[in-house]
């Protein structure tokens, strides 16, 4: 059992929580709750799982156990390691997905969130959740988006990121060019929209571009877009939450791809 909070492994564990270089480089971060961890087991992304001494019971019911390398913490020094506020007794240090971005941009259905310089750790969250619920393929990140794997955004996809492909671009005006090279078309809520977001089709690959929190699309991206649609809006609102235009957008695809052809 580990019983002290200077334990080479707890210290690992406390640089993956708080260090985005060192998870890279380990290409490992930290999972809490039994929910994801059950995610990351059943995919056999669990490289040791940390069970807090008081609930060790609970170890009898998880399935996948049996190839995992298990360790018991003291309860006080698990509560040092827990990033929330009540902890449920087990983290684990996962593997990090990995995706083959060729094949993802192979695909002729193609449905990428591409997100520049996302900073929220919520809004990224959720927006990875949303894409998941919206039928998305993949999402792409620019390399100044907060870390995939911070411990609020692990928390905030609520498993969704051990579901929905992803992969990190250094530059989305770059990976723009690639996209359209590829056949993609790119779609961005812009204020210059001249098109309300429901009158396009959305067919074929196509990319939704979504920009920073405070400054939106920087100007090589917003240009690469080949339709700027608008979000009509009441009062006096300017602008909504990135997570918000990104939902509205991915759910507008997935309706206009469910929707049945009329019968005459």
């Amino acid at each position: 059992m580990i019983e002290n909070v200077k334990n080479g492994q707890v210290r690992k564990i406390q640089k993956l929580m708080k260090n985005a270089r060192f998870r890279r480089q380990e290409g490992l971060f930290v999972t809490e709750g039994w929910k994801m961890i059950a995610e990351a087991l059943s995919r056999n992304m669990v490289e040791t799982l940390y069970v807090s001494a008081e609930q060790e019971e609970w170890l009898r019911d998880i399935p996948g156990l049996e190839s995992t390398r298990v360790e018991l913490v003291n309860s006080a020094v698990f509560r040092e390691l827990s990033d929330t506020v009540t902890p449920q007794g087990a983290l684990a240090v996962t593997r990090m997905p990995v995706y083959d971005r060729e094949k993802l941009r192979e695909r002729p259905d193609a449905a990428f969130l591409c997100l520049e310089d996302i900073q929220d750790p919520g809004n990224l969250g959720t927006m990875i959740r949303t894409a998941e619920g919206a039928g998305m393929s993949a999402v792409v990140m620019s390399r100044g988006c907060v870390d995939l794997f911070n411990p609020k955004v692990v928390r905030s996809t609520m498993g969704a990121l051990f579901r929905v492909p992803y992969y990190i671009c250094e530059d989305m005006a770059e990976e723009a060019a690639l996209l359209k090279g590829a056949g993609f078309t790119l779609y961005a809520a812009h204020l210059r929209g001249t098109r309300d977001y429901t009158e396009e089709c959305y067919g074929g690959k196509l990319g939704i571009l979504i920009g920073n929190e405070a400054s939106g699309l920087t100007d090589a991206v917003a240009a690469a877009a080949e339709r700027k649609v608008k979000i009509p809006m009441a009062g006096e609102v300017e602008s909504l939450n990135a997570a918000v235009s990104a939902a509205l957008l991915m759910y507008e695809v997935r309706r206009k791809r469910l929707a049945k052809p009329p019968v005459f």
